[in-house]
Formats: structure tokens, C-alpha cells, sequence
């Protein structure tokens, strides 16, 4: 009976170990040890402007409840780049008339253009005439989505390359019109990399798999970013903002070379924000230098993520998460930045690109 006893209880040890084993990467997520100072921001320092934002539900939705959310942030102004929706007339006319009739100094109302039918010969001037009536109305600037350089494609079935110049009288009349273009291009360059142990994007590959991208079928990741630059460099009195910090947030030295390089290129901070927690002296660094270049962006409208983004902008805190551990399994530092850098970050640099913010709501 006593062997009996030994025999199962190791039986037993060596299922429990067994499955210890088995445990995959994306289960293990042990609570930190770790006991260092630090308070969670609920708040901004000061009232900002988020020139990243999508409400894709602007025409009907109750505005009210988002200007709620936004004062508890001290949001003081939303950038909406969805403007039209999936293209229609209507969708802008109605978004704009929502804000109008409601909180018509909350929001700024960006347009976008559609690549269908880019192969006819009046596309270029009936969307240089569609972006003058869209400002006429009260759109502020154009956002272009990652689909133009990657996905979309012309009636011969080739992509169209996001520096075609069939769209270039489109840049040149937004430098006209004085609007910004904020242009998101490709996506983070491990999603063209192996799929393999050596991706720091691998558990974000596993669990979005339709994140991962072909360079047969997109262009390749380093394709896409060059095509960008060059209509940046080829459209001088053209500002563009160049979104989530460009993809070059975990290069920021790149960055800073081509922000020497091209004087009309903004940059800002959406979703890139977990690049900048992890390299909290070089990204202090870089955003005091080129403190008159970048904005304050989250993209998703998720009102609790934003305190990570005040904890990393504004406090000295230590080792503390982020909200998606798939986009960072790695912790956050805080930046500690001046308030004369963050000022500029959250409010004063939007407010020179972007026309048309009602600046009372702002310190002077």
C-alpha cells in the first residue's frame, strides 16, 4: 500500500509539472513585484487637443455623451479624421451638422477621399473640386487611411502607390486651402517580418492574424514608407502629419533625420505610445527638441487608455503597464516632460496646422 502511495504521488508531480510546461507564452502574465511610487493620471495637466480620432457614428450619435467623457480627460477639442464615413456626401453633410447644431467648438471634422475609379480621366479634378466643397462646408483637413498604398487598387488590379500623381493637385490643394493632410501609411514594419521568435510583434501576429502583411501583395513596408516621403518632400506648402510617429517610433534617430530633412512633416502620437514608455530618457530627448513638430493623438476612443498616455507624458513613474499587452509586453516609464513641451503637445502645435479650434478654450 505505501508503494502504491509513492507511486501515485508521483504520478501526480509529474502531471502537475507536465502541465506547467505546456503553459504558451501568451498565457503567462505574472503581476509585477515590483513596489516603487507612482499615481495613475486620470487627467491631462492641461486641456488638449486630439488631432487622432475616428466617430464613425458622427451623423446620428448623441454628442453630449462623448463631450462628457472628453471633459473628464480635459479634452478640450476631438479631431474626427472619419469624416465621410465610407464616402458618401451625406455622412460628411450630417457630421457636420451634428456638430454645428451641438457643440459646434468640440469638434474638428476631417474628410477623406475615395481611390474608386482613380484610372478615369476627371478623377483628379472631380476630387480636387470634392476637397474645396468639403472645406466650404467646414472640413478641416483630409485624412488618407492605410489602405492607400497597400490595399487599394486601380482597374488593372495594381496598387495604387500612395505617391501616384494622379493625386498629387489633391496635395497641392490642401497647401492651398491651408489644411493639413494626416496620412497613416503602412503599418508597423514587423508585420512584414517572419512570423517567428525573432518578431517582438509575434503575439500581437498570433492573436490578429490578419494583421500580418505580404510584401507581394502590399509593396514592401520599406516601398510604402519611401512613397510617403516623397510626396512630403515633393509638396513643400503642403503640412502633412505624419501618423504614429511614422512607424519610426522605435527608431526615433531615423525620425529626427527626416524631421531635418522635411520641414512641412508633423508627427504624432497615436498608438504609438508604448514606443515612447519603454525609452523614456531618448524619447524626452527627442520631444524636447522637436517640441514645435509633434501632437497628442490616441486613435481609438477608448476613454481609460488615455491615462496611460498622460502617466507616460507627464509623471517620473516607474515600471508600470500598458493597457494591450499584445502591442507592448514590456512596462512604461514616464517622461516627466516640461510643461512648455507638453503644452505644445497637447494643444499649441494643433492649433498652428490645424484651422479653425476656437483657441478661448486654451491658456494663452
Amino acid at each position: 500500500m505505501k508503494s502504491y502511495k509513492i507511486i501515485l504521488l508521483l504520478l501526480i508531480l509529474f502531471s502537475l509539472k507536465a502541465t506547467a510546461q505546456k503553459m504558451e507564452f501568451e498565457d503567462y502574465d505574472p503581476p509585477s513585484t515590483l513596489v516603487v511610487p507612482g499615481t495613475e493620471i486620470k487627467k491631462a495637466k492641461f486641456p488638449f487637443i486630439d488631432v487622432h480620432n475616428h466617430q464613425f457614428s458622427m451623423p446620428t450619435q448623441n454628442l453630449q455623451e462623448v463631450v462628457s467623457e472628453m471633459d473628464k480627460l480635459n479634452m478640450a477639442v476631438m479631431v474626427n479624421l472619419s469624416g465621410r464615413g465610407r464616402g458618401s456626401d451625406e455622412h460628411l453633410i450630417k457630421s457636420l451638422e451634428n456638430v454645428k447644431t451641438n457643440h459646434p467648438n468640440r469638434f474638428i471634422v476631417f474628410t477623406n477621399i475615395n481611390l474608386n475609379g482613380i484610372d478615369e480621366p476627371d478623377w483628379t479634378s472631380k476630387t480636387v473640386a470634392q476637397i474645396e466643397k468639403d472645406v466650404a462646408m467646414g472640413a478641416n483637413g483630409l485624412k488618407i487611411y492605410k489602405s492607400q498604398g497597400m490595399d487599394n487598387k486601380d482597374s488593372k488590379g495594381n496598387r495604387i502607390k500612395i505617391d501616384d500623381p494622379r493625386i498629387g493637385p489633391v496635395w497641392e490643394k490642401c497647401g492651398e486651402l491651408g489644411i493639413p493632410v494626416l496620412i497613416h501609411a503602412a503599418d508597423p514594419k514587423p508585420f512584414w517580418d517572419a512570423h517567428d521568435n525573432q518578431n517582438e510583434r509575434w503575439l500581437e501576429l498570433k492573436l490578429r492574424s490578419r494583421r500580418k502583411r505580404d510584401a507581394n501583395v502590399t509593396g514592401s513596408w520599406e516601398t510604402i514608407i519611401s512613397e510617403q516621403h516623397k510626396i512630403f518632400k515633393r509638396h513643400k506648402n503642403t503640412k502633412f502629419i505624419n501618423a504614429h510617429l511614422g512607424w519610426y517610433g522605435n527608431d526615433l534617430a531615423k525620425l529626427a533625420k527626416l524631421m531635418d530633412e522635411i520641414p512641412n512633416m508633423y508627427t504624432e502620437i497615436g498608438a504609438v505610445i508604448a514606443e515612447l514608455g519603454r525609452q523614456p530618457r531618448n524619447a524626452k530627448a527627442f520631444l524636447t527638441k522637436y517640441q514645435d513638430r509633434v501632437m497628442f493623438g490616441k486613435d481609438s476612443w477608448k476613454p481609460k487608455e488615455y491615462y496611460t498616455y498622460f502617466r507616460v507624458l507627464e509623471s517620473s513613474d516607474e515600471y508600470f503597464p500598458y493597457y494591450k499587452r499584445y502591442h507592448a509586453f514590456w512596462k512604461m516609464y514616464g517622461l516627466d516632460l516640461d510643461d512648455q513641451v507638453l503644452k505644445k503637445l497637447y494643444y499649441q502645435n494643433a492649433l498652428k496646422v490645424i484651422p479653425n479650434i476656437d483657441k478661448s478654450l486654451f491658456p494663452k
